[in-house]
């Protein structure tokens, strides 16, 4: 597959053995897979991380709600490392759209990876603010969007065409929810993809017979069955 899988999550043992088996290509983080991972100490989790994986782009994100505090938290986090790529989000708890500080920060030579994009408008505005000199990454919440029941693909096709000016742009369909995805997201152009390990998992099954799935998924059913010690009649 051409596209590129980026794994999702702060949990730093999991980050290094997906990194030292080579089936990703990059690594995102959030507080909230942050906070779920027990990370106590931002800086210490990410210069572990950065200390060992060095030859892929990792994204850290700012915590800040306001302005000033987001331009001075990204400019810290940009010299960690050169494959430090800085997650701002769209927009702030108040609602106010970020796109001006990535512009100012993207084209001072920072690579941005602007996240929480969930409309056209918001697509279209990052991807106008980004430099076309340097790297950036515009991440699309696709599983939150069909989440409300609308379907992301053409949201996700739209931003391809919009960033195809800006070689330096990629686009990323976040919020992953099956596999399939995956494939979806090819499919669009879409160039990368977060996935997490419980769905990487599932990559072991790609081309399997369904008649063999089939087959194996009511074995399994029988053998729990048994285990149980089930009985409808007398």
């Amino acid at each position: 597959m051409s596209i590129k899988v980026f794994a999702d999550g702060a949990n730093i043992e999991g980050m290094l053995d997906m990194y030292r088996e080579g089936n990703v290509q990059g690594f995102t983080t959030n507080p909230s897979l942050m906070k779920q991972g027990g990370v106590t100490d931002y800086r210490a989790f990410a210069k572990e991380v950065l200390a060992q994986i060095k030859d892929l782009p990792v994204s850290f994100e700012v915590f800040a709600d306001d302005f000033e505090g987001m331009e001075a938290e990204a400019r810290e986090i940009a010299t960690w490392a050169e494959n430090v790529y800085v997650k701002i989000p769209a927009l702030n708890t108040k609602g106010e759209s970020t796109k001006d500080l990535v512009r100012k920060l993207s084209h001072d030579g920072i690579k941005i990876n602007v996240t929480t994009l969930f409309t056209n408008e918001q697509i279209a505005d990052f991807i106008d603010a980004v430099s076309p000199e340097v790297p950036s990454i515009i991440s699309i919440f696709a599983g939150r969007i069909a989440d409300t029941g609308v379907d992301p693909l053409p949201v996700v096709a739209d931003a391809v065409k919009l960033a195809a000016p800006k070689s330096q742009c990629e686009i990323l369909w976040a919020s992953t929810r099956e596999l399939l995805n995956i494939f979806q997201a090819e499919s669009v152009g879409c160039q990368i993809i977060t996935v997490q390990n419980s769905i990487l998992a599932k990559r072991k099954n790609v081309g399997k017979d369904l008649f063999e799935y089939s087959l194996d998924t009511v074995r399994g059913f029988n053998k729990d069955a048994q285990a149980l010690g089930f009985h409808i009649l007398p």
